[in-house]
């Protein structure tokens, strides 16, 4: 069985939306269900039809997070000491292309947002900074072209 590297902070909110969909969207669905059923005839109810996929759906991603839960190796970046990057680690960046800093902590697959800041660990933009040192370059690349950073600071936290 293999493992999935995740922050805790991943596996928390992996287990809050895990709640959410096992209750008030299962409980959600299953009315839909029922409304539906009481308009009677199943053969031309579409109603009843995309409850029906919808529930097979959240049925499939429950069972695909606990699976996930179940094989998530828990790992905390703040227990960390090292030079080099590695999973967990907060790593801010000086693009050469625009001179502008950006800031990232490497994570798991199913915890990255780019939005708020975390990449995957298996991102084009991660696996070109894996095992470098502050100062170090690292050259992503990316369906635009090579991009080139430079590796400000790295911290476990």
């Amino acid at each position: 069985m293999e493992r999935i590297p995740m922050t805790q902070e991943g596996v928390d909110a992996m287990r809050e939306e895990l709640a959410i969909m096992k209750g008030e969207k299962r409980h959600g669905i299953i009315a839909a269900i029922e409304e539906a059923l009481a308009h009677g005839d199943l053969s031309e109810n579409a109603e009843y039809h995309a409850a029906k996929e919808e529930q097979g759906m959240n049925e499939a991603r429950i069972k695909l997070m606990e699976d996930k839960l179940a094989r998530a190796q828990i790992f905390n970046p703040a227990g960390t000491e090292s030079d080099r990057i590695v999973f967990g680690a907060t790593v801010t960046l000086a693009d050469l292309d625009t001179d502008k800093e950006v800031v990232y902590k490497i994570v798991g697959e199913d915890e990255a947002k780019i939005e708020n800041g975390t990449i995957s660990i298996t991102s084009p933009i991660a696996r070109a900074l894996i095992g470098k040192e502050e100062g170090d370059m690292a050259t992503v690349r990316a369906p635009g072209g090579d991009r080139e950073f430079e590796i400000v600071s790295i911290e476990y936290k």
